[in-house]
């Protein structure tokens, strides 16, 4: 039969518009995920541009250490051992130099003392005669990986050395299971040692000179940035809460400052960020402005201190979003005291965030807490004058009294961060701080 006539032209082209209907519709099928996978790399790169150079920064560490594999005079010398070099890269690597070095710290250590006592034990059962060396080795093992684990439920085991830990009671077990089968246990533990120590070096080079990612720094930005957080609210709160905004800023303007009102919330699940951070800054070499020895756990008290001021916020956010806030004659009459209150509150922050953030001393803190004290004071007396016939005080007196009470609150959390923050100053030695002090 023959196909070769218009009938099969007519079947060729179907075939072709079909898979071209077909293309088309799988197009238009992924054009919406590939424009959602485009927002969210962009939004990834943006947020943190730095995460960009830390994956090329893996990278490269990974492909010097994988360089042994193809030198064969090293190759040859190490054997398979080399492979332990690309595993430590590999779970070693993190995103901050603190972070990189507490790992690799913490490998080398756990590695060496672990594969010291795997080979002492190992050592001592030899002595015992093949019946009574796998007894002696599985005692050990149950011993002190039970022991190193228990050890980790300790908090400060567990913020510092919880990897390390964990690398002992892998080690050790590896070890003591090993040396029961093979000879040549000391030699391959060695070996093995070296490589990972390489492993561990190449992560620190890499992580600390090119484009280092300090802990250090970005706990202190969010220290400075978490009181500015607070300033901004309390500084637009009088204006949100009562009413009051300036008809001259722009609608743009009215929406921005709207939106950091929302800031504060950020500090409030804050905490752990902190305390990694912390943690990872106490590991970290001097750099930049940050000396040896720097008092990186004081900045923890600084942000328990600042979430309490939060919390407090929390509950005059609170008031603002209320359906029973009230336009009542109460409320004038404490309107101008509060909000004199509200935005001396939001100066001391601000200038105390400044003073974080420029590592000064915070000259002006006692006056503003004074000026603070003074205006609390303020409210209260009026409070206590005011006279209101025929009120209802559940719908009239109660909301103005409860934001009057949370600033005033306010006030002894704001002198509590003042406090945290000169002591942080003489501690670190700002510039500007009591040598003697």
């Amino acid at each position: 039969m023959d196909i070769t006539g218009p009938a099969a032209n007519r079947s060729a082209g179907e075939v072709i518009m079909r898979g071209w209907c077909w293309l088309k519709a799988l197009t238009k099928r992924c054009k919406k995920p590939m424009v959602e996978f485009k927002n969210k790399l962009k939004k990834v790169v943006t947020d943190d541009p730095r995460r960009v150079t830390h994956s090329f920064k893996v990278g490269l560490a990974l492909s010097l250490v994988s360089l042994l594999y193809y030198n064969k005079s090293l190759y040859g010398g190490y054997g398979s051992s080399i492979i332990w070099a690309v595993f430590t890269v590999v779970v070693v690597f993190e995103f901050r130099v603190g972070a990189t070095l507490s790992k690799g710290i913490n490998r080398v250590l756990a590695t060496l003392v672990a594969g010291s006592l795997g080979l002492a034990v190992h050592h001592l059962a030899c002595l015992t005669g093949d019946k009574g060396e796998p007894v002696l080795l599985c005692f050990s093992v149950f011993l002190l990986a039970s022991a190193a684990t228990f050890t980790r439920f300790f908090p400060g085991v567990k913020a510092r050395y919880d990897y390390g830990m964990v690398i002992f009671t892998l080690t050790f077990s590896l070890v003591a299971v090993s040396a029961y089968k093979t000879d040549e246990i000391l030699e391959v533990a060695g070996e093995r040692l070296i490589t990972i120590l390489f492993g561990c070096v190449t992560c620190a080079v890499i992580s600390i000179f090119p484009f280092p990612v300090w802990a250090g720094k970005d706990l202190h930005k969010l220290m400075f940035l978490n009181l500015e957080h607070l300033a901004v609210f309390l500084d637009g709160f009088g204006g949100e809460y009562f009413g009051v905004e300036d008809n001259k800023e722009s609608e743009d303007a009215i929406t921005d400052k709207k939106s950091f009102l929302e800031g504060y919330k950020k500090i409030l699940i804050s905490m752990s960020e902190e305390e990694a951070l912390t943690n990872f800054a106490r590991w970290e070499p001097p750099h930049g402005s940050f000396r040896f020895n720097y008092p990186w756990k004081h900045y923890l008290e600084i942000g328990k201190v600042t979430r309490q001021c939060a919390y407090k916020i929390e509950e005059l956010h609170n008031c603002i979003t209320s359906k029973i806030k009230a336009q009542s004659d109460f409320i004038k009459i404490i309107q101008d005291s509060c909000m004199e209150l509200s935005k001396e509150s939001g100066i001391t922050l601000q200038d105390l965030s400044a003073a974080v953030k420029q590592m000064t001393y915070p000259k002006a803190a006692s006056t503003h807490i004074k000026n603070l004290k003074k205006t609390a004071a303020n409210l209260k007396t009026v409070i206590k004058t005011v006279t209101l016939e025929n009120a209802n005080v559940l719908e009239d007196v109660m909301p103005g009294a409860m934001v009057a009470s949370l600033l005033v609150d306010i006030v002894g959390c704001i002198e509590d961060i003042a406090e945290s923050v000169i002591e942080l100053a003489h501690l670190a030695k700002f510039k500007g701080a009591d040598p003697a002090s």
